[in-house]
């Protein structure tokens, strides 16, 4: 179905390529897993399979790429819209009509699907996705979650013979994400569509995966294989494989219910090691809502939410898609006036960039009525689309940019950019970097300015293992410097690394707040990998379970 023979790919004005003599097959009815660290190359691989590398992207392709027996070098992107469908990173950037049921239908007008299978089709596709709800939603008032299903809907109703994705999972809470894996799963084996995606959640999708394909990125080979037999060696793997790997499992497990199966011994010697886990003090109160009611037009998002953020914290907030959870941090900054109820956050005692956790502090701020310069010295957000932060012509005029703003030492947020992903060109346009490199972009302006209180929002999108260990280390140096870090994010991996303390919304409602192994390690939604593994032990990540048996020996 898809046949890749000694592709390399070099964009314009890059001294290196992208992707460097490229090499596989792929059959019909297969889902491969294409996997790689953050700007190895991954979406140009995606999206040279429709064409739209060379013909949208510019560079050059060398080699070939045929698709069901089109050679995309002879075939734009309309002339494989009937056998390729595709969803990109940024899903609102590829939406073209204003509702979710436009959306859905735009595809099929396009190929002339009559009208009546244009409207099974979308009520399929609807109840599928759980998008029903939100039919006739403008886009642009969705949350992040349901615009990315709303993306793979719009590709599913065609009925591609091939659907490439490129992070499908990564703004779907965990609920959600099972939802669309079990549909890609039965588009599969049901239907025989060749699914090609791009993850870097791989917990979520190893297991389901038929092959893998490694994109190491510079100079080294792409590889492709056996998803088990790739996971032994490969530099980014998920908890259920790293565990594998520490206990000498083999063959490695790729799902919870083989690694259960395997961790009988393990969990016996582990019994007598459970981690002690001391919570941090917290300092004063950074922010404090008090019975916060805020919404969009007829819409309440949050109803009633009273809770404080303390310096020293690293709180996570979870929940489904459209539970408040946006809504909450954008009110804490000023974007959401309150209906009800109050929002305040406390600036540095001198409007300086940190609180500390026991010096002083100017008055409370009410953000909807802040200055501006004044609130940017009390709490800092890093949204959803960070390319929303960034304006600069490169990456270096960015970095240089943000020191200036913040009054921080030259060189200050290219340090932090360099911690997070070494590997970002000074050169490039922010806007042509990967989704995660944006991402570690936009992170490092605003913790160049190092404010009290710091505002994530699903900050590990696009983020491989590797920049995920780096920014856990930042966090903590934060939160250990004074700052309360409010994360709003789906990954119960990162949450079980750094949060603190939890908090659930549902349906704009507080519904469990609580230390992190307290509210996550029971939860059929919401545990980590290692929590599923060895339960009803209380360990959250590889790395304590690490402690406990180096203590042991």
């Amino acid at each position: 179905m898809i046949e890749f023979d000694r592709v390399t790919v070099t964009y314009d004005g890059q001294t290196e390529p992208a992707l460097r003599d490229v090499s596989f097959e792929i059959p019909e009815g297969e889902l491969a897993l294409v996997i790689g660290r953050t700007g190895s190359g991954k979406s140009t691989l995606l999206r040279a399979i429709n064409g739209l590398v060379p013909h949208f992207t510019g560079g050059t392709l060398a080699g070939r790429v045929v698709v069901n027996g089109r050679d995309t070098r002879l075939h734009r992107p309309r002339d494989l819209a009937d056998v390729v469908g595709i969803v990109g990173q940024d899903p609102l950037a590829g939406f073209v009509t204003d509702t979710v049921e436009d959306e859905l239908a735009y595809s099929m007008e396009s190929l002339g699907v009559p009208a009546d299978v244009m409207r099974r089709r979308v009520e399929e596709t609807l109840d599928l996705l759980g998008l029903a709800d939100v039919r006739d939603r403008p886009l642009t008032s969705l949350s992040g979650g349901q615009r990315q299903r709303t993306a793979i809907g719009a590709a599913l109703t065609a009925h591609p013979a091939v659907l490439v994705l490129d992070e499908p999972t990564s703004a779907l809470d965990p609920q959600a994400a099972e939802e669309v894996l079990a549909a890609l799963q039965r588009l599969v084996h049901d239907l025989g569509v060749t699914v090609v995606l791009a993850e870097h959640r791989l917990e979520r999708v190893i297991q389901y995966a038929d092959r893998v394909i490694e994109v190491p990125g510079g100079s080294a080979s792409v590889a492709t294989g056996d998803p088990a037999a790739l996971m032994a060696t490969a530099p980014v793997a998920p908890p259920v494989v790293e565990l594998g790997r520490l206990a000498g499992w083999s063959p490695l497990p790729l799902s919870v219910r083989d690694a259960r199966r395997a961790a009988v011994a393990l969990r016996n010697d582990l019994s007598a090691r459970v981690p002690v886990r001391v919570a941090p003090e917290p300092g004063r109160v950074l922010a404090r809502c008090n019975d916060l009611v805020a919404g969009y037009g007829p819409t309440l998002a949050l109803r009633g939410l009273t809770l404080e953020i303390a310096a020293g914290e690293v709180v996570a907030l979870m929940g489904r898609n459209g539970a408040g959870k946006s809504t909450l941090l954008n009110s804490l900054v000023g974007l959401v006036k309150p209906r009800s109820g109050s929002v305040a956050v406390t600036p540095g005692s001198d409007g300086s960039r940190s609180a500390g956790a026991s010096g002083g502090a100017g008055a409370a701020l009410a953000p909807d009525k802040a200055r501006p310069k004044d609130l940017v010295h009390a709490v800092g957000l890093v949204p959803q689309e960070p390319a929303d932060l960034l304006y600069a012509a490169t990456v270096a005029d960015e970095c240089a940019h943000a020191d200036d703003d913040f009054g921080v030492p030259a060189g200050s947020c290219r340090d932090l950019l360099r911690r997070l992903s070494p590997e970002v060109d000074d050169r490039m346009h922010p806007r042509d970097l990967s989704e995660g490199q944006r991402l570690c972009l936009a992170l490092s302006v605003v913790l160049c300015g190092a404010p009290p209180l710091v505002l994530l929002d699903e900050p590990t999108r696009g983020l491989d293992y590797g920049a995920k260990r780096r920014l856990v280390t930042i966090l903590r140096e934060l939160a250990a410097a004074g700052h309360a870090v409010l994360l709003s994010t789906h990954d119960v991996e990162m949450v079980a690394e750094v949060a603190t303390r939890v908090l659930v919304l549902a349906d704009g409602e507080l519904v469990s707040d609580g230390p992190t192994a307290t509210v996550i390690a029971g939860s059929p939604a919401f545990a980590p990998q290692v929590a599923k593994i060895l339960a009803p032990l209380p360990f959250l990540t590889v790395g304590e379970v690490a402690t406990a048996l180096g203590e042991a020996s």
